[in-house]
């Protein structure tokens, strides 16, 4: 058993732990609500607006198709993957890197791929594969659309100029504090919805069709970037929150554990003690 000096400065230790996590679970928690407030509020619109323009670029024809929606032959890929600048928070990055390395390993074993990582995380894991053809990291300092935009506006010109056939990303979307799912959501090109006859799609456009769809297809892959930024965003926090969580927790039943071998410890020691000085005495009237 170990000495009462080192179970005290087991427990010292174990508390000072469970004090730090217990303020970065606070911490985490205040900024989650602003986060989740955020995207609660933007994924309507984008849904939406993403929804809108593949009704309408499923009507196009082939010929008067978007740029952003030409379907080539997939020789290269550029994967995004959207993770945290920070670790501590549970399986939240590797949730990710574990998704995209899948994706490497099966879906797109046969093509070129690269990538385009948004959070530190992420580039710790793919820089040494030397496939990262940006780092934008960051973003999360100043974390607004038209800093996002830059991004997707980098995003289209690779797609435009042919660089990459296929643009993918993977990110952590926010379903509440303790749950994210694992997107893998296609960003280039835009695909078509199939016409459904119960969806009325009958009318007069002005400007012509293809030119609200031109204008409307920046605005929209800008807003799809934001919104997996921002899920990903709350989902770190909710995830942060959750995990320093659990580690306060199993520091607090770590520190009871400690204390109850600290009096057992004590309590021998002292019967020891006890029994030394009545062995003394017997010796002494004997």
């Amino acid at each position: 058993m170990a000495n009462l000096k080192e179970i005290r400065n087991r427990i010292s230790s174990v508390s000072s732990t469970m004090q730090i996590t217990s303020a970065m679970k606070m911490v985490s928690a205040a900024k989650l609500k602003k986060a989740q407030d955020a995207i609660t509020a933007m994924r309507p619109y984008s849904d939406k607006l993403t929804e809108l323009l593949q009704s309408l670029s499923a009507t196009l024809d082939a010929d008067s198709g978007s740029k952003f929606a030409n379907q080539r032959e997939v020789k290269k890929v550029l994967i995004v993957p959207i993770t945290s600048n920070r670790g501590l928070a549970g399986a939240f990055n590797s949730n990710i890197i574990k998704q995209v390395n899948t994706l490497v390993a099966t879906t797109y074993e046969n093509q070129e791929v690269s990538f385009l990582v948004l959070g530190k995380k992420a580039n710790d894991a793919f820089k040494k594969s030397n496939k990262v053809i940006a780092n934008k990291s960051a973003i999360y300092d100043d974390l607004t659309f038209d800093n996002v935009a830059e991004i997707a506006e980098l995003l289209m010109d690779k797609f435009i100029s042919g660089e990459f056939d296929k643009v993918e990303l993977v990110y952590n979307k926010f379903k509440n504090a303790a749950t994210q799912e694992v997107m893998t959501e296609q960003f280039l090109p835009i695909v078509p919805v199939a016409n459904d006859a119960n969806v009325n799609l009958d009318y007069i456009f002005e400007p012509s069709k293809v030119e609200i769809v031109e204008q409307l297809i920046p605005k929209s892959l800008k807003t799809q970037l934001f919104k997996a930024i921002r899920d990903s965003f709350a989902s770190e926090h909710g995830a942060r929150m959750t995990a320093m969580h659990k580690a306060t927790d199993n520091a607090t039943e770590l520190r009871d554990q400690l204390k109850l071998t600290y009096n057992k410890a004590r309590q021998a020691s002292i019967t020891n003690e006890i029994l030394e000085i009545v062995g003394g005495a017997e010796a002494l009237n004997n």
